[in-house]
């Protein structure tokens, strides 16, 4: 059987031998658990923010960076690919998982939610559940865990402490911006999952966004990178007319900054979480919404 906690685990392997190259500190607990700090205290880096991305898709995706315009402006953009969609976007990278523990909170997303089942209704849709001894997370946060958090979720995913693997980074780094964005694909997929249509029938997905500057903002700004210049690519079974109503154009929301929307994200009105663009191959290949540069470009001066 497929593991996405061993695939996610060899990342993480390499960017833990490498830290120091990639910028990122390893911090190894009382209770043997490991925190890679990506994005917290840690610089971070490019190469930091493609394995984050890859390590919360359980391995199960390809990421590039790479420089490209927007009208006259060159912005980096970041490029996801995945030939599992389902499991590496619902099943892996959503924030699905809310922990709690001892004043420590934050959403978690990455492999070890196949462990724990956070949500198990996702896992019952999905028909997956993973069986391996490590179990990697990866959390938004402004503040390491301790042993407290590690304990929580080895118990969770019923595996040793000392086989928990915890990354993480607060969402105004670098490595923040670059995550954020790099849900793109995910943001597609969870739309059309809460739209009723069967993810599972999704066989290829490409997504690709510009990466907002690292600022107080940059949370904000990510969000509106997607809903109004991500684009994604999928390859279907059948075409549905759900297809229709995935795009941000679509929303209530449409002209709006996520600034406006308040402070908690996960507050938020699910559906407006949206791409700004969706091409569709499915028999037919057909394209929805529309990109929208002068709301990317307002960020720039």
């Amino acid at each position: 059987m497929l593991s996405v906690n061993e695939r996610a685990y060899q990342i993480v392997e390499d960017l833990i031998e490498f830290a120091e190259d990639y910028c990122v500190e390893v911090h190894e607990l009382r209770n043997g658990a490991t925190v890679v700090d990506c994005g917290v205290n840690a610089k971070g880096s490019y190469d930091a923010g493609m394995f984050f991305i890859q390590i919360s898709m359980g391995g199960l995706a390809g990421v590039n960076i790479q420089l490209e315009d927007v009208k006259d402006v060159s912005i980096p953009f970041v490029y996801v690919y995945t030939d599992y969609p389902a499991l590496a976007c619902l099943g892996c990278q959503m924030a699905g998982w809310k922990i709690e523990v001892n004043g420590f909170k934050g959403y978690a997303s990455g492999p070890a939610r196949a462990l724990a089942l956070k949500p198990k209704k996702v896992f019952d849709l999905l028909n997956y559940e993973d069986d391996t001894e490590y179990a990697v997370v990866t959390i938004e946060t402004d503040r390491l865990p301790d042993e407290d958090v590690a304990e929580f979720i080895a118990y969770e995913c019923d595996v040793d402490t000392s086989e928990v693997y915890i990354l993480v980074t607060k969402p105004n780094s670098l490595v923040g911006a670059i995550e954020i964005v790099g849900r793109v694909v995910e943001v597609a997929l969870f739309k059309l999952s809460n739209l009723g249509f069967d993810v599972k029938m999704i066989r290829n997905a490409v997504g690709k966004c510009p990466i907002p500057p690292v600022c107080d903002k940059t949370s904000v700004i990510a969000n509106d990178f997607v809903a109004y210049y991500g684009s994604v690519y999928i390859t279907a079974d059948a075409y549905s007319d759900l297809f229709e109503s995935v795009t941000f154009d679509k929303t209530a929301y449409y002209g709006k900054s996520f600034e406006e929307f308040g402070d908690d994200f996960y507050a938020i009105d699910p559906s407006a979480f949206s791409p700004a663009q969706l091409v569709v191959n499915a028999g037919v290949t057909k394209v929805f919404g529309k990109k929208n540069p002068d709301f990317v470009l307002r960020h720039f001066t």
